[in-house]
């Protein structure tokens, strides 16, 4: 572990920076950057810093680096997987005041952001140029850009335009000794030398500090149609999933909720679960879009003789915006309804999608045999299914001890049905004890000495990623 010694380099760091950047030490600002969304846990920093400028940036890292204090690169703090956590105290960096929308570059279909930029405002600011920005995490509101590109994330929208590294064409990073890099080109087209944009992105910031980014659009397509589809039963939904696509429809979103997930949502946002059907397991909400009203209904037809064939009860349609809204913030409020009925853990599991009902099955055997209730939802047009662990009528021995036994044969079956660990969540800290089951100790390593190149002293968000990564320290 780092010997820390936070008295004595913080009054350094007072000296060097007072009056220079904005910086606290001081119990709500330390609180803030303590926890995120993952579980309950809390790590306190030593010092939160709220750079500017890749100047600032620069400053920190490299007294940092001179000094031998841990930095973790932090956004809105949002994250599911411990990510932002500064779990070896030190720096909490935060982007929050790196929030310019640098230019958007309607000619090129682009845009040039810093990180601090919240999702939404990002989406709404281009849309009123007609222009798209698909990458749509449930914590759209919220989340940051630069939060997204550590983890990658993906959304009910990945199931068609693909996740964040999908629409990444160049950084700019600040790496641990203050070195400033470009990583790619502002060009739709790139093969000179290493894609240091995709290691990069998804790398969790443990490898540098993301100050700028440049950004693909789309035109708009502003007609969708949108609807929730019941099923009698949750592996029948999943089925009709792949069915979907065999069909050939191309949905812009497909996302599978059981029926606790659902009744959690409505009983969060005020609404009476008792309207649903006795007889309803889990619904599909499905979303087709286009340029023109007239491109909806082919897609729909298809989805519609896919639905009829597999036996669906009768989709509702969102008639108007305040319906599809109505609809997708059931959709979007799902973890959090869970987290206030109780304490969880959520596994980001994600397979093949045609696989997806046999892994909705293990999840499910696996809780029956190790004695504990999962709420099951996520992006099925993408194999990507939440699992979320209630620590409810268990101990908390089972809790501390057992339930990552069961966690590990998750993971397993997941492994097994060709999937990984996580599909948009990240590593992080909670997930690095079952790296193993994803990767071989030589591709471990070789990821491991990849970081030692960026970031020799292991001070950049460390303890991440890596199972037993405390013993490199």
């Amino acid at each position: 572990m780092f010997g820390r010694m936070a008295e004595v380099w913080i009054k350094l760091f007072q000296e060097e920076f007072n009056g220079l950047l904005d910086w606290s030490t001081g119990e709500e600002a330390l609180r803030r950057m303590a926890s995120d969304y993952t579980e309950d846990l809390v790590f306190m920093p030593d010092v939160v810093v709220e750079p500017r400028s890749v100047a600032e940036v620069q400053q920190v890292f490299k007294w940092a680096y001179a000094h031998n204090v841990p930095v973790t690169p932090a956004g809105a703090m949002t994250g599911l997987s411990g990510g932002a956590l500064p779990v070896e105290g030190g720096i909490s960096l935060s982007s929050r005041r790196m929030n310019r929308i640098i230019e958007i570059d309607e000619l090129n279909h682009q845009v040039i952001v810093e990180p601090g930029v919240i999702v939404q405002e990002l989406q709404e600011a281009v849309q009123e140029k007609a222009l798209f920005y698909a990458v749509d995490p449930a914590s759209r509101g919220t989340c940051t850009i630069g939060g997204n590109l550590a983890e990658n994330s993906g959304g009910p929208r990945a199931v068609k335009y693909g996740v964040t590294k999908d629409w990444v064409l160049n950084l700019q990073v600040v790496l641990m000794d203050g070195t400033v890099l470009e990583t790619g080109a502002n060009t739709l087209k790139n093969s000179t030398g290493y894609n240091l944009t995709s290691l990069m992105v998804g790398s969790e910031g443990t490898l540098g500090y993301i100050t700028q980014a440049t950004l693909k659009l789309l035109p708009w397509p502003k007609h969708n149609a949108l609807m929730l589809v019941p099923f009698a039963s949750a592996s029948l939904a999943c089925r009709a999933v792949s069915e979907i696509f065999i069909a050939g429809a191309q949905p812009s979103a497909l996302e599978f909720m059981e029926r606790s997930a659902i009744e959690l949502a409505m009983e969060h946002e005020g609404l009476d679960s008792n309207a649903l059907a006795a007889d309803v397991a889990a619904h599909l909400l499905i979303e087709v879009d286009g340029f023109e009203p007239g491109a909806l209904m082919p897609q729909l037809e298809r989805i519609y003789s896919v639905l009829n064939h597999i036996g669906s009860g009768e989709p509702l349609m969102a008639e108007d915006d305040a319906a599809k809204e109505k609809l997708w913030r059931l959709r979007r409020v799902v973890g959090e309804a869970v987290k206030s009925k109780c304490p969880y853990k959520e596994e980001d599991t994600v397979v093949p999608r045609g696989r997806l009902p046999e892994l909705l099955h293990e999840v499910k055997r696996i809780g029956t045999e190790f004695g504990f209730e999962s709420i099951c939802y996520g992006h099925a047009g993408d194999g990507n299914l939440h699992v979320n662990i209630l620590k409810d009528g268990v101990s908390d021995e089972f809790w501390e001890v057992e339930l990552p036994g069961a966690i590990r044969e998750i993971f397993k079956e997941v492994k097994a049905l060709g999937g990984t660990l996580s599909g948009e969540h990240g590593i992080g800290w909670v997930q690095k004890p079952y790296m193993d089951l994803a990767f071989s100790a030589a591709s471990i390593e070789l990821q491991r000495n990849i970081k030692a190149v960026f970031d020799a002293k292991n001070l950049l968000n460390p303890s991440k990623i890596w199972p037993s990564d405390d013993s490199k320290i």
